[in-house]
């Protein structure tokens, strides 16, 4: 029973040792814009519409290259095959990003 609490501590041990030099997640502000893409997503509603705003800034040896806006348009609750539900809009789902 000595050996398992002993194997134990071990593990524990070494897994703090290998987290601490792990790389800490950097803030917005931290991040260097001399040569990026940022992205911006913005959800909009107006009245019985959604507006989904997509805003991308390219960023070249600390000038911004390229800039451009996009919009999609949707009703606030489309009518789908499982019917409209009050409580569910496309201003409120959640919104999933993809890097490639």
């Amino acid at each position: 029973m000595n050996a398992i609490k002993y194997l134990f501590g071990i593990l524990s041990i070494s897994l703090l040792a290998s987290c601490g030099g792990a790389q800490k997640e950097q803030t917005l502000e931290q991040l260097d814009k001399k040569s990026a893409r940022e992205v911006t997503l913005k959800t909009v509603t107006l009245g019985d519409t959604v507006l989904h705003i997509t805003t991308q800034h390219i960023w070249y040896n600390g000038e911004q290259v390229a800039s451009k806006s996009d919009t999609l348009k949707t009703p606030v609750a489309p009518n789908t095959w499982d019917g409209v539900d009050s409580t569910k809009t496309l201003s409120k789902v959640p919104i999933y990003v993809t890097v490639q």
